[in-house]
């Protein structure tokens, strides 16, 4: 099998329109606001009713289209459960809101889920001193400080609020959805507890943004947890998801198009940050600061608006690199991290 990645839907299905991929599982796509304007949503059918993998952003375009929507699905049969891939706004912004909507059960793991609900009180505050100190540390200007306390909080405003109880996801659990089993995969990295769901009968992964067939998911390190390790934890999850997987599978995304070849992919993405962890090293023979591997890491010039992914992607390449002994970290007297070879 070729190692580029194999696309049997060339053309994505209209906004709001589902497209069958496999039998009883339909592709949806909604509309984003951002550089990456779409995302994957699916749909999985049995004879009694409907799950829905991921809702989409909390915008009026999305909610709109999911009222033209959900009559069509229920006019027969209910839709039984909503199942959250992970806690980012694209995936459970109208979560609540569905969930209200179509008297569906909602499914999540209980990291994501507690995530969630802590970045929704961080909504009503100020930016805490520890995040100050974070970025602080990382080498941000005054400036750059001032536009990341003028940022907090935003999560809120891209959903309309959580469902106040949830079932738990679990790795390993498996749910019967039109007489096939569907098992939950946990992955890490890109989030705290993601899940995918494998149908090997199918031969089908949804994979949410744990594998992407043209870009990698953003790994960062976050204030929260600020001496964390997720880029192992990815390229763990990366491996994990090569033992799993039958050559054929057809990974069903969150972004792009469906496709064929995820052995190779998941090679391609753990080749990639190997490779972005030797040119850290190997520049690290003077000390850096984590602003000063923005141009080692990333192929254009990192503004505000990517200032904290960026932030958080090269401290997460920092924290790989000491967790294996080969960087050490001096903290300087105003904060300032700075890194150096071992």
């Amino acid at each position: 099998m070729s190692n580029r990645p194999q696309y049997p839907f060339p053309q994505p299905p209209e906004l709001g329109k589902p497209q069958q991929v496999a039998e009883g599982v339909y592709w949806l796509r909604m509309p984003l606001p951002f550089r990456l304007d779409h995302i994957n949503l699916w749909l999985l059918e049995e004879d009694d009713g409907w799950t829905i993998v991921d809702t989409g952003l909390a915008s009026d375009d999305t909610a709109e289209l999911w009222l033209k929507l959900c009559p069509l699905l229920s006019d027969s049969k209910p839709i039984k459960r909503l199942i959250a891939t992970h806690m980012h706004p694209d995936h459970i912004g109208l979560a609540a809101w569905l969930c209200r909507h179509s008297g569906a059960e909602f499914w999540m793991s209980r990291g994501e889920y507690m995530h969630c609900r802590i970045l929704l009180e961080d909504s009503t505050r100020e930016a805490p001193e520890e995040a100050i100190d974070f970025y602080q540390a990382a080498g941000f200007s005054e400036e750059q400080l001032n536009y990341y306390r003028s940022r907090f909080g935003g999560f809120g405003s891209m959903i309309r609020g959580m469902p106040s109880i949830y079932n738990r996801l679990r790795d390993g659990q498996t749910f019967s959805i039109n007489g096939r089993d569907w098992h939950i995969v946990m992955g890490e990295g890109h989030s705290p507890e993601h899940a995918c769901l494998h149908c090997p009968e199918l031969g089908v992964l949804i994979s949410g943004d744990q594998l992407l067939p043209t870009i990698s998911s953003n790994v960062s390190v976050w204030p929260i947890e600020p001496a964390g390790n997720p880029l192992q934890d990815w390229i763990d999850s990366c491996h994990r998801l090569q033992s799993l997987l039958p050559e054929d599978t057809l990974v069903l995304p969150s972004h792009g198009l469906p496709f064929r070849g995820a052995l190779p992919r998941l090679q391609s993405l753990i080749e990639e940050h190997e490779k972005d962890l030797q040119i850290v090293l190997e520049n690290c023979d003077e000390p850096k600061r984590v602003v000063d591997l923005f141009p080692l890491i990333f192929k254009s010039p990192v503004g505000n608006s990517m200032l904290v992914l960026a932030t958080g992607e090269s401290y997460a390449h920092l924290h790989c690199l000491m967790a294996r002994d080969q960087l050490a970290m001096e903290k300087d007297a105003n904060g300032v991290n700075w890194y150096r070879r071992v």
